[in-house]
């Protein structure tokens, strides 16, 4: 069973220094099978113009707030959800997460910025590494939700948008979305 919802905590988001990191994270939570989005603490309004010209262009129906309290979004969240914090400190991903999986409730994953306050790693539920060794917070959430939907996310559709991406060998191929049918994929 998996749960009702899977949202991404962003927490310590910089303006100045983090755009292109928080942008990154909020595209692979989208389309990686995220439902939300929470940049947290801080409202950056660059991120979400990033995140609107996605979703107008790509499609897809990812809930998106920014400026939230994290600290009270987490406690809020252990009403009718569990946390996962992404962490290199953490127990193995692949050691705890078909438990995850089996849940059957809302998940939030929280990842850092900054450095993350002891509190995150208290209030989740698991303290998940995606290897022991630093990393980017991008790359554990790709793996994570990679793991998580055993790669059935690589083939998710996103409702809404106006493109859409042919695959292709070689060059690219992007139509608009009306336009696709399976028959334009070029095969090897």
């Amino acid at each position: 069973m998996s749960p009702a919802k899977i949202y991404v905590l962003r927490y310590g988001h910089r303006p100045q220094r983090d755009k292109r990191v928080t942008t990154h994270a909020l595209l692979v939570a989208r389309a990686f099978g995220a439902n939300g989005f929470i940049l947290g603490d801080v409202v950056d309004e660059k991120i979400k113009e990033a995140f609107e010209k996605t979703v107008k262009i790509w499609g897809g129906r990812l809930h998106f707030e920014m400026g939230v309290d994290s600290f009270k979004y987490a406690q809020e969240w252990r009403r009718h959800g569990f946390i996962v914090h992404l962490t290199m400190y953490g127990l193995p991903v692949d050691s705890v997460i078909d438990e995850i999986r089996g849940r059957g409730s809302d998940m939030l994953i929280v990842i850092g910025a900054s450095k993350v306050p002891r509190f995150f790693y208290e209030v989740a539920d698991y303290n998940v590494a995606v290897g022991n060794q630093p990393h980017s917070e991008i790359a554990a959430l790709a793996i994570f939700l990679d793991r998580y939907y055993q790669g059935r996310e690589l083939y998710f559709e996103h409702e809404g948008g106006r493109l859409r991406i042919i695959p292709h060998e070689r060059g690219k191929k992007v139509v608009p979305k009306h336009s696709f049918s399976p028959l334009d994929a070029e095969t090897r």
